[in-house]
């Protein structure tokens, strides 16, 4: 049985372990974003644009994230933090259909791996809600960044049909 202070130690650490976790995840998702952002820079589907924008949302809900651990007394775990970071590279190097050049398939891959993240980051969000009594203004950040995190998913999913059907869809064949 668990005393009243293990508890106590327990919740701390696991809820430690949960937000480096995240920021571990959001900071794979700010390189993958900026990445598919330059490769998709005046690309044919014309998402270049939204997506350096998403980008530094991104960007800047992993900054809330980081302020939200500072407020709660949570360290930061650096090697977490860089093996998100390592993990998005790593995941550069499986090919698509081409060892020497992006494919269409990259492009849809990695906005699929983009919306989980942002759904992923709404589970954080919502599960933050529970601290929200507990910690003056937290309410208000969470829904704000409740807001942007729906919004992402949204574009993200738009992004996303459209890379489907350049990637599957291919023009009728014209009669002979």
């Amino acid at each position: 049985m668990l005393r009243r202070g293990d508890r106590q130690q327990d919740e701390s650490t696991f809820l430690a372990i949960y937000l480096n976790d995240h920021l571990a995840g959001s900071t794979a998702g700010v390189e993958l974003c900026r990445h598919l952002a330059e490769a998709e820079r005046g690309g044919s589907l014309g998402i270049g644009e939204t997506l350096e924008r998403l980008a530094e949302e991104i960007d800047q809900d992993r900054s809330a994230l980081l302020d939200i651990m500072s407020a709660l007394s949570v360290p930061v775990r650096y090697y977490k933090v860089g093996a998100g970071w390592v993990g998005e590279k790593v995941a550069r190097l499986k090919p698509h259909g081409s060892m020497l050049r992006r494919t269409r398939l990259d492009t849809l891959i990695e906005l699929e791996a983009l919306w989980l993240g942002v759904e992923g980051k709404v589970s954080l969000w919502r599960t933050l809600v529970v601290l929200a009594d507990t910690h003056q203004g937290l309410a208000e950040k969470l829904a704000g960044l409740l807001d942007r995190a729906y919004r992402q998913a949204t574009a993200l999913e738009e992004m996303r049909v459209r890379a489907a059907a350049a990637a599957f869809v291919t023009a009728p064949s014209s009669p002979l």
